[in-house]
């Protein structure tokens, strides 16, 4: 049987090469936790509006809901389209 010897240097080697693989494999995560599609209740969260003005902006074609078995989805590039447009404070 073959013995190795490990030496401090090894293990620190050892160590950020871990680092970096946990680094790498969060960064993978954080990109596909984005959710491609948003219930109602999710949208005026995030653009701190109301009920009402967030079907005013379906009606009036800044938003275009997809209606799944009675539920509205907004899907986040829109959402996010709209928010770089700068129209946060002019959604209505």
């Amino acid at each position: 049987m073959d013995i190795e010897i490990i030496t401090k240097d090894d293990l620190e080697q050892f160590r950020l090469r871990l680092l970096d693989d946990i680094k790498e494999f969060i960064a993978k995560q954080d990109n596909s936790t984005v959710k491609k599609w948003l219930r109602s209740h999710e949208v005026k969260k995030m653009l701190n509006i109301s009920t009402g003005t967030l079907q005013n902006l379906a009606i009036n074609g800044k938003l275009h809901p997809a209606k799944i078995g009675g539920i509205n989805y907004y899907h986040y590039e829109e959402i996010e389209i709209l928010l770089n447009a700068g129209t946060k404070g002019k959604l209505s």
